[in-house]
């Protein structure tokens, strides 16, 4: 099975912006964001392997595995250079992808990306990749919002439906664990090789929110030199929701760039 993604005037001169969401979710809770772009920008907003549509595709596993398939999935579709955002573990994927193959990737936009430092609350991301029913994806994504702040994430009915299907459960905690780390008896996340992303040349930008609950953004302090960074306040770990018009700002900005 091959990776399912909405795709938007690819067939278009232009470079597509490639939408990488972050662990248990799905391409379409980038809509906050796309509804806030230019109609005429080209997009591929994929759900990844193990996730949503592409429950069953090849590629479930760490970030490195899942940057391959995504590259090979833009081979298919036959996109040679793009621009491309990943949130959270969808972060990781797109730095791996910019880091395996920097000469096509236009811009990087990381969204409190995975990978910027050990520390990670793997027990809100455990409760909310077992959550199955609307209400209990609600309680789950409260956790990983500002203290305080009311979920209003959109596509709550669409992510349901994707985790009642067979074995969807099961395979995110697949994934949860094989980025999951044990160092000195302590739980943490795999780190991404930072060193190594300064001499790509790839245009950067950083967006985190001050009030992460999920990634401390402490952690932004480890982006390479060169980079755009643009912390939020007050916002938590669902920048998509928490804060549409200043990631849609950013998309542009990079978009119109090139």
């Amino acid at each position: 099975m091959t990776l399912f993604a909405e795709v938007r005037h690819v067939a278009s001169a232009k470079a597509p912006l490639v939408l990488l969401h972050g662990f248990g979710g799905i391409g379409a809770l980038w809509a906050p964001v796309v509804s806030r772009l230019g109609p005429d920008i080209p997009l591929v907003v994929y759900d990844l392997p193990g996730h949503g549509q592409s429950l069953g595709a090849e590629g479930i596993g760490h970030a490195g595995v899942m940057a391959k398939v995504v590259l090979a999935d833009l081979d298919r579709r036959g996109v040679s250079s793009f621009h491309l955002c990943g949130h959270s573990m969808g972060g990781a994927i797109a730095s791996l992808i910019a880091l395996r193959a920097a000469d096509r990737v236009r811009s990087l936009t990381l969204l409190a990306p995975g990978g910027f430092g050990p520390e990670i609350h793997h027990e809100a991301l455990r409760r909310y990749g077992l959550a199955v029913e609307t209400s209990d994806l609600a309680l789950a994504l409260a956790a990983l919002l500002a203290p305080g702040s009311m979920s209003g994430v959109t596509s709550l009915d669409r992510l349901a439906d994707a985790r009642r299907l067979p074995g969807a459960t099961d395979r995110l905690m697949e994934i949860l664990n094989s980025f999951l780390v044990e160092t000195d008896g302590l739980t943490g996340q795999g780190t991404l090789p930072l060193s190594a992303f300064e001499a790509l040349g790839v245009p950067t930008r950083l967006l985190w929110g001050t009030k992460d609950p999920i990634l401390p953004v402490t952690q932004a302090k480890a982006i390479w030199p060169g980079a755009d960074v643009m912390l939020i306040e007050g916002v938590g770990h669902m920048l998509m929701d928490g804060a549409p018009d200043a990631v849609a700002s950013a998309l542009s900005s990079a978009m119109a760039a090139d």
